[in-house]
């Protein structure tokens, strides 16, 4: 067969295959592990273990160098990196955390492990460091001795030296701790230049949320050095006290709500959670002026926030609400919604959790659902009973919260004039929501009647829609536009959402979209993923201007269910996995956590029809806490893309299909 006009002759073989080792893939794509706007990441990464020193007890202080020729230094007086063999690889540890993904001391946080709380999670932090560094030299002292290795661009270029160290301090103990001192690489940087102010604000929430551990940043670069300490003994309150000092935000409504609890272990408190998870908090409610919220877990500043801020977001709303109904003091037609009384917080939150799962390895953002219970179980209580405790004051956050709902219903409703005076006939099987606010109104395309009524039992009536499909959706990528509405499931679509079938050059009018979020939910099987395919298909041929402003979006639902047992003062708990990955994580935290393998079960969802309503309120529908993955155009091209799709969906590509099948096949995990 001649190769098609315009391709270009290529080898496909076995030599074809490259296998990345190493540090490689981090200098292949160093996106995928830091970010790339400057090297501050890959400082934090250093910054961040010395400061899980601290976090352990290990240490007292942390100090950090801007060096005259470009390079950063970090030092801390913990245990230092272990640096004899590993006794599986026979190479010194300390060359290991450096030129090794994936490896460190923050995997095994049961007992006997390194460190019971850390930020670390994945492993891959101070080896990307060294990946992205011109140089790296480490020096440790530990053991009475003071060992050093040298690095450069990710390899060892000075293996391990050490050698005894003589001096000790007053009480005649030897030195510990590990110093580390890198150059960043330019090349992998948009820029080389860290910026200091962010430093600054990273160094000093450190301190913050290590009272006790004093921090220094020193710069080198001029001729006569500056430095900075921070030290906190009680961090929080002064740190959001002074920020909003200097926002102008004026005095808080009422006092500053302070407070902090974290679990004594399962057989004494009976809280669920792992010994000493938990969390601190400041929090103010002002009248006007800039915000200030920042929320850490484990010390890592997480600046997308996350389930630990929902956690604290709806303990003050329940503890809130619960105030107001008591009082009466809520006026008619006003509905409290979470986010009135969210509206004027300022916070700083700092969890603490056993085994957090991060969005990606940056780590900007919490995805543990545990944190949500976590934080709201304990930041709750307090405000509840410093409220009713002090009604006057009470009364005057009321008040703002009030106004704050009030305001945020006359705009719904200024939106809702603006609307045109037709209104189409809805389907019949659309259960509408009560809100006309498209920015959090969201509609679900749920797969089959059965799913649909758990979703319609589940949902939250006030901004949450579900339309139920029958069977399969046409494929509709050969389908004319105006054959489409022979159908009655995507004419159903069509008028639910509000905007009609269009192209991707038409000038399309949004105002009449009555959802700022379409999802699709569907089964988390191969049967899900087809019709998620079918529907995405016609999404990208019909609807495009929806996924080109980010309106569309996957609901993620849960593949398996983990039925623990009760234990001592623990209740029974009920815990869901993604997929398998998430499924061995919550295996081994229940391991860590001494529960033996006989006192949980697993069971696996063939459907969402399986589900109980508040099954998938909790895994799916939940904003706090379910997973949903908003449809992008990715890196290829529209052409590309638009001969992709045709190329799976066409009617009439069925040979292009089997090529490709043929020759991709190999590389799908199969659901069988």
């Amino acid at each position: 067969m001649n190769a098609p006009r315009g391709a270009k002759p290529s080898q496909y073989s076995e030599a074809s295959i490259r296998v990345l080792k190493g540090l490689e893939p981090v200098q292949q794509r160093p996106g995928m592990y830091t970010r790339t706007e400057h090297p501050l990441h890959v400082v934090q990464e250093v910054v961040d273990n010395a400061a899980d020193e601290a976090l352990g007890g290990f240490a007292t202080r942390i100090d950090v160098t801007l060096v005259a020729d470009g390079s950063i230094e970090v030092e801390d007086d913990g245990r230092g990196i272990p640096v004899g063999l590993h006794p599986d690889e026979g190479v010194p540890v300390v060359e290991i955390v450096f030129t090794r993904l994936h490896a460190g001391g923050k995997f095994d946080k049961g007992r006997g492990g390194a460190y019971a709380f850390s930020g670390g999670l994945h492993g891959v932090g101070v080896s990307v460091t060294n990946a992205l560094s011109r140089s790296l030299e480490v020096t440790v002292w530990r053991d009475g001795g003071v060992h050093t290795i040298g690095f450069a661009h990710g390899g060892v270029v000075a293996p391990l030296s050490s050698r005894e160290l003589v001096r000790s301090d007053d009480r005649g103990v030897r030195r510990t701790g590990t110093r580390v001192a890198m150059k960043p690489d330019a090349k992998y940087f948009d820029s080389e230049t860290i910026p200091v102010a962010d430093l600054q604000r990273l160094l000093r929430s450190k301190a913050v949320l290590l009272p006790g551990v004093t921090v220094t940043l020193t710069d080198a670069r001029k001729k006569e050095p500056a430095s900075q300490t921070w030290f906190y003994e009680h961090g929080l309150r002064g740190y959001l006290v002074d920020a909003l000092a200097q926002s102008n935000a004026g005095e808080p409504l009422i006092p500053f709500y302070e407070g902090g609890q974290h679990s004594k272990g399962n057989e004494v408190d009976g809280s669920g959670f792992a010994e000493g998870e938990g969390a601190d908090w400041v929090v103010a409610w002002t009248e006007e002026g800039a915000l200030m919220r920042e929320s850490y877990v484990n010390l890592i500043p997480t600046p997308a926030g996350g389930t630990h801020e929902a956690g604290l977001r709806e303990g003050l709303f329940d503890a809130f609400k619960g105030f107001v109904d008591l009082h009466g003091l809520l006026p008619k037609g006003v509905r409290l919604l979470p986010e009135d009384v969210f509206a004027r917080v300022s916070f700083v939150l700092s969890a603490k959790v056993l085994d957090p799962q991060f969005q990606g390895q940056i780590k900007e953002r919490l995805n543990s659902r545990d944190a949500v219970r976590l934080v709201a179980d304990y930041a709750r209580p307090g405000l509840e009973l410093w409220l009713n405790q002090h009604v006057d004051q009470g009364r005057k956050l009321a008040d703002l919260v009030i106004r704050q709902a009030q305001s945020r219903q006359r705009s719904a409703q200024r939106v809702e004039k603006r609307k045109g005076s037709g209104v189409a006939v809805l389907p019949g099987k659309l259960t509408d929501c009560e809100s006309t606010d498209l920015a959090r109104n969201e509609v679900f395309l749920v797969e089959g009647d059965s799913a649909g009524g758990s979703a319609k039992m589940g949902r939250d009536k006030v901004f949450q829609a579900i339309l139920p499909l029958r069977g399969k959706v046409l494929n509709a990528w050969e389908t004319e536009r105006d054959r489409l509405f022979a159908n009655n499931e995507i004419h159903d679509i069509a008028v639910a959402i509000g905007v009609d079938p269009h192209g991707r050059d038409d000038a399309i009018d949004l105002s009449a979209l009555r959802y700022g979020k379409v999802c699709i939910l569907s089964d988390a099987d191969v049967d899900g993923s087809h019709i998620q395919v079918l529907l995405l298909t016609l999404f990208f041929r019909h609807f495009p201007k929806l996924i080109e402003h980010g309106h569309l979006h996957v609901a993620r639902p849960p593949l398996y269910r983990v039925d623990v047992d009760a234990r001592g003062r623990r209740p029974a708990q009920k815990l869901y996995a993604l997929d398998d990955g998430e499924l061995e994580a919550i295996e081994d935290k229940l391991t860590k956590e001494g529960a033996s393998a006989r006192s949980w079960s697993i069971s696996r969802f063939k459907g969402l029809g399986e589900m109980s309503a508040e099954q998938l309120w909790e895994t799916t529908m939940n904003p706090d806490t379910r997973r949903l993955s908003q449809v992008m155009l990715g890196a290829l091209d529209l052409g590309a893309t638009h001969a992709r799709i045709n190329m799976l969906m066409g009617k009439g590509e069925a040979a292009a299909r089997r090529s490709w099948l043929e020759e991709h096949g190999n590389e799908v995990e199969a659901d069988v």
